[in-house]
């Protein structure tokens, strides 16, 4: 094998080849190096004593299905300006790594279609190996991202596990990459974030959240000059949560068994909008039945209809006058679960309204927090929260962010 064969396909250059041996299956190439290339590795002085050589072994891309090794014999020198005893820096292979680089860089390839254990399998090395490889990579590209011309932000939490454990995910709206992953959710979860979002001077305009006080206040206290956007998507989850449970009390308050009959698994149509039920499971029946049944379930169910319009309107104006005809109407009813929310939604109008200035929302968030589920469940849980977090960040080159 010529010396050019190792640079164009081992990517090693500066070693002249030896010989190529077969064993055990795998094939071996011995390399050597000319020892007047030989110098410090730290101080790169050329004034050294040679203290002798020590074999080694590396994994090297493989030839079909058949592994490849590279063997040279390391030089130990005594370095005469550090006064310290030292082997020679290979330039194929990292400090204290069993591999090559191209080798390395063979790995992150097949990373990009294949989960790490089938690329374990497959080269036949560790699952931590193809791990660890894949998590220098991931620290040394996506550990802090670039928080410049950041204008319009999303934040969400995400639950990873029993025992209430949470993650919080900032989103770049602009671009749909994932920009912060915090511990836990709420104000402390964010702190970091905001100290680098500082640091970088980005003039954030807009940021979409939830109805979270702990999100609301730390934006406020952080982010001043930034308008919140309250989503629309969780403004509607709330209305949906507080409906169920309005027809659950309804349900035990029932006298009769037809009238519980009736009621009983209206529950997810309640919540559906009417565009998506179902006509060939009569869906539409069964839910006027319900609503026929029980005038105040029916007025909780039509306000919430009413409440989605808020979102449609021409522009801001029109929009105010909704959402106070809605809340003026909702307290008229008298029903508690009705003038609570319309208590919560005048509470947080200033967030509402904002919509109409910057039309943004967590939906993306939401999308990027389904694959975030998709992607845990590819790896049955993650071990490792650092590497979990750095998958995240990733997360927007899907190929790569969907490895488990």
């Amino acid at each position: 094998m010529s010396t050019s064969l190792l640079y164009h396909g081992f990517g090693i250059v500066g070693y002249q080849y030896v010989h190529t041996r077969y064993e055990n299956g795998a094939i071996i190439f011995r390399i050597t190096e000319d020892h007047l290339a030989h110098k410090c590795s730290i101080c790169k002085s050329r004034h050294i004593i040679r203290r002798g050589k020590k074999l080694r072994r590396f994994r090297s891309i493989p030839i079909g299905t058949t592994p490849v090794f590279i063997e040279i014999e390391i030089q130990r020198v005594f370095c005469l300006t550090c006064q310290v005893v030292r082997q020679v820096k290979l330039a194929f292979a990292k400090w204290r790594r069993t591999y090559t680089r191209a080798f390395e860089r063979y790995v992150l390839g097949l990373s990009r279609f294949m989960t790490i254990l089938d690329v374990a399998k497959h080269l036949g090395v560790s699952w931590g190996t193809i791990k660890e490889i894949q998590k220098r990579y991931l620290l040394k590209r996506y550990s802090r991202p670039s928080l410049k011309n950041i204008d319009c932000i999303a934040i969400d939490e995400i639950s990873i596990g029993k025992g209430h454990r949470y993650l919080t995910v900032v989103l770049n709206l602009k671009t749909g990459a994932v920009i912060f992953v915090g511990e836990g959710k709420g104000a402390e979860a964010l702190a970091p974030f905001f100290s680098r979002l500082k640091r970088s001077k980005a003039e954030v305009k807009a940021v979409a959240i939830d109805m979270s006080p702990a999100y609301t206040a730390a934006v406020i206290d952080n982010l001043p000059k930034a308008a919140i956007v309250f989503d629309h998507f969780h403004v509607i989850k709330l209305y949906n949560e507080k409906l169920s449970e309005f027809r659950r009390a309804l349900y035990n308050e029932a006298q009769k068994i037809s009238e519980q009959q009736v009621l009983k698994g209206t529950r997810w149509l309640l919540m559906k909008n009417p565009e998506n039920l179902n006509k060939e499971k009569d869906e539409h029946h069964r839910l006027a039945q319900a609503l026929k049944l029980n005038q105040p379930l029916a007025t909780a169910y039509y306000l919430k209809e009413d409440l989605r319009q808020f979102w449609k309107q021409k522009n801001k104006r029109s929009a105010k006058k909704h959402i106070f005809h809605w809340i003026a109407k909702a307290e008229s009813t008298k029903i508690p679960m009705l003038t609570k929310f319309a208590k919560t939604l005048r509470a947080h109008m200033f967030g509402l309204l904002t919509y109409y200035d910057f039309s943004i929302s967590t939906g993306p968030l939401e999308g990027t927090n389904n694959k975030i589920k998709t992607l845990q469940k590819q790896a049955y849980g993650f071990r490792d929260l650092l590497f979990f977090k750095l998958k995240i960040l990733a997360i927007h080159e899907s190929k790569y962010a969907l490895i488990g």
